[in-house]
């Protein structure tokens, strides 16, 4: 009922239309691929008419234009549900007409942008995403990190276990992605075994350290596949605005380095393996005043855990406490991911009186830099905060320290639980 003095409230679109002008908006806002692309499936579902792409865009754009001059001339808008129908009735091409439903046109949305078996996004909206953040990191003087990956010796485990584990291999990426990475990430799967992040806002070493963690977090989600065949996850690193400042630089850099890191790392591991066996002493420089971490031998495991929650954290990985008559070191699972020239630091003790700056931090320990030389207990409480991770509470037992050249004191501790 039209309001006292007022003028009448504009009718309700029915339902049916209100979702084609949703749909309006939503191709509106696509390129032109994407779009032919879903047009496509979208006349498929609705009509049943198998078309293709180039004519379904046609006729879309004769839609709009029949839309426009219908309501000129009615002088009221003119829904495109009665465009839509016009124009295939027009043209002969409408057999069975079919309602498509809400839930039903999402699905086909996310179908358009998705990879059917991981659920990640396409390498069609990778391309497209990444002009879009690039140009927001330019507008805004801000990094914007991308990472390349791909899956070592994938192919060995289709040929010896099939291709439905091969596939269960590729949906334990996609799990590591969903757990590692930040709600402002974006993941995508590019090719067979190829994978690429966007990470907005994040500097190299926040890349770089992100990366190895999505490594470590593959590496625990893997395990439980059982595979004879160690598979790992290789990265390359490039950032906006210091590799370059076009999406093809970006790419090419971070494809090269996937190379580099690749062939460096897993020829290394191979020499490592044929030289000596995996318990054999590595030697180490001498430190000014350093205490001498030892080795693992007959010592319990222990974990780098939550232990506010008492869940293991992703960069969590089972390590050895000293045994007091050894004197040498067992080789690192993995090389410490520096933390040098971000803003990590640790709250060390019960009270949080004293602070210390994280220099690196590694699977098996941290290292801090103190502007005294202290005295610490045995077990040493410490909330760490360090880019990307949320904080952690966790237990140190230092086991080296010396000064540096600029006179303040590196701490080297093991975490314990």
């Amino acid at each position: 009922m039209p309001s006292p003095g007022g003028a009448s409230a504009a009718p309700r679109l029915p339902m049916e239309d209100s979702f084609l002008e949703l749909l309006a908006d939503t191709l509106d806002s696509m390129d032109i691929p994407a779009r032919s692309q879903f047009l496509q499936r979208y006349f498929r579902a609705t009509t049943q008419l198998d078309l293709r792409e180039a004519q379904c865009l046609e006729l879309w754009d004769e839609m709009l234009a029949r839309r426009l001059e219908l309501s000129k001339q009615l002088s009221r808008p003119v829904s495109l549900r009665t465009v839509l129908l016009d124009v295939l009735s027009t043209a002969g091409l409408l057999r069975v007409p079919v309602i498509l439903e809400y839930d039903e046109f999402k699905k086909l949305q996310r179908n358009a942008v998705t990879d059917p078996l991981t659920g990640l996004y396409n390498r069609r909206l990778f391309t497209e995403t990444f002009e879009k953040e690039l140009n927001r990191a330019r507008r805004y003087s801000s990094p914007l990190g991308i990472v390349i990956l791909d899956l070592h010796r994938f192919k060995e485990v289709n040929d010896k276990y099939g291709h439905p584990r091969g596939d269960d291999v590729l949906k334990a990426a996609a799990n590591t992605f969903q757990n590692a990475l930040r709600t402002s990430d974006s993941a995508f799967r590019i090719g067979g075994d190829e994978f690429a992040l966007l990470l907005p806002q994040t500097d190299p070493d926040q890349a770089l350290a992100l990366s190895r963690r999505v490594e470590a977090v593959f590496a625990e989600i893997l395990r439980p596949l059982q595979l004879a065949i160690s598979v790992t996850m290789d990265h390359g690193v490039a950032n906006y605005p210091q590799d370059g400042d076009q999406s093809d630089q970006l790419i090419h850099v971070a494809d090269e380095r996937l190379y580099r890191l690749k062939h460096a790392s897993h020829h290394r591991a191979a020499d490592a393996t044929t030289a000596r066996s995996p318990m054999q002493p590595i030697e180490m420089p001498p430190a000014t005043g350093a205490i001498p971490i030892t080795s693992a031998t007959d010592a319990p495991s222990t974990t780098f855990a939550d232990l506010s929650t008492g869940s293991k954290h992703p960069f969590a990985t089972s390590i050895s406490m000293p045994h007091p008559s050894a004197s040498y070191t067992v080789q690192r699972k993995a090389e410490r991911v520096s933390m040098v020239g971000t803003n990590a630091y640790a709250i060390i003790g019960d009270q949080g009186a004293r602070r210390a700056r994280v220099l690196d931090l590694g699977f098996g320990g941290v290292a801090l830099e103190l502007e005294e030389a202290e005295e610490f207990p045995e077990n040493l409480l410490a909330i760490l905060h360090v880019p990307i991770l949320p904080p952690v509470r966790v237990y140190l037992k230092p086991v080296w320290t010396r000064r540096t050249s600029e006179g303040t004191f590196r701490l080297g501790c093991h975490f314990i639980s």
